[in-house]
């Protein structure tokens, strides 16, 4: 069986609380995300062939300073040993360079299984599932206008509902998709379950992982992963802050009509599928969208996220740049 696990669906859905609670299992090491398979994918073009030693080589360097530069950093690694991680590599793929760093970081934390939390893993579910054999993944969904607020609010992603709708409705599909086609390795939980009563939804999801229970998952606002994280981005500031159990339904006073209007228009047969009952837009009354206003959307959006760019933490965008610089070299090399 893989000690392979998969968080997925979207970001601003409590992912990093549900991570540091299965972070504190004895079982699981579950690091901050680098988002290796998402930044990486695009840019394999760039090594050529794989087969041919040199090139994976690169690669595997490449992913290596990636992880290495993330933003948190990983407990108990501070440089990955290159030679290590070709030797356990099984091919020579992008999915087992990452599975070799996932394996050494549970290796260096004494841990049998790694929880991967970049949600959107999910649309290399069928990569995964050949190489890792039979992975199982947390579905974590949460009320899609809740997490078009937060996004609102985040110094990351999309700002404009249109953009985010479209977004979380997309990733929502997949994980559903997956859920039906696969049922034994798909676990659902609801974000606002779990905040509302941890312990019965931690239970059963660890019943469903084939872990043990600990009541420190209820506190995983108190480890030392939390406090690191917390501090490393506004994102993350209530990680070192007890459960918010009422932390639902903000939307409707965060958000305007016109917006929520949008989001049930764009992603109503997600809401429906996921029980969250809709405000505005009746069954069959969804807003078709001509491509003036999606261009007058998109435009919002892109002046919205510069903006929050140019009022981002100074610290926390050294520390994101720093990683990117990564990602920047490697395109440079596909210029020369």
């Amino acid at each position: 069986m893989s000690n392979a696990l998969f968080m997925i669906g979207e970001q601003r859905s409590g992912s990093n609380l549900l991570r540091l609670m299965l972070g504190q299992a004895d079982e699981i090491a579950a690091p901050h995300p680098p988002h290796i398979l998402d930044r990486m994918m695009p840019l394999l073009p760039i090594y050529g062939d794989l087969d041919r030693q040199g090139n994976f080589v690169t690669l595997i360097d490449d992913v290596c300073r990636l992880v290495e530069r993330n933003p948190v950093p990983w407990e108990n690694i501070t440089r990955f040993d290159r030679d290590e991680v070709i030797s356990r590599c099984r091919q020579n793929s992008l999915f087992a360079v990452f599975g070799a760093l996932m394996d050494m970081y549970a290796k260096a934390n004494g841990k049998e299984k790694w929880l991967c939390k970049s949600m959107t893993s999910i649309k290399y579910a069928k990569d995964l599932e050949s190489y890792f054999g039979d992975p199982k993944y947390i579905y974590l969904y949460r009320d899609g206008r809740d997490v078009t607020l937060s996004f609102t609010k985040a110094v990351i992603g999309d700002k404009h509902p249109y953009a985010i709708a479209q977004k979380w409705a997309e990733l929502q599909r997949l994980c559903l998709s997956e859920k039906a086609h696969a049922p034994e390795q798909v676990y659902g939980v609801c974000y606002e379950a779990l905040t509302a009563e941890p312990e019965p939804v931690l239970r059963g999801l660890c019943q469903f992982l084939g872990v043990q229970f600990k009541p420190e998952m209820l506190s995983g606002h108190l480890s030392a992963e939390a406090q690191l994280t917390s501090m490393a981005s506004s994102l993350w500031a209530n990680l070192s802050k007890p459960i918010m159990r009422n932390n639902s339904q903000k939307f409707l006073k965060g958000l305007s009509e016109a917006e929520i209007r949008i989001i049930e228009s764009v992603a109503w047969d997600c809401l429906d599928a996921l029980g969250y009952a809709r405000v505005f837009v009746p069954r069959g009354e969804e807003e078709q969208f001509g491509a003036s206003e999606i261009e007058m959307f998109n435009a919002e959006n892109r002046s919205l996220m510069q903006q929050y760019q140019e009022e981002i933490d100074p610290e926390d965008h050294r520390r994101r740049k720093y990683q990117m610089q990564v990602l920047e070299e490697i395109k440079a090399r596909a210029l020369i």
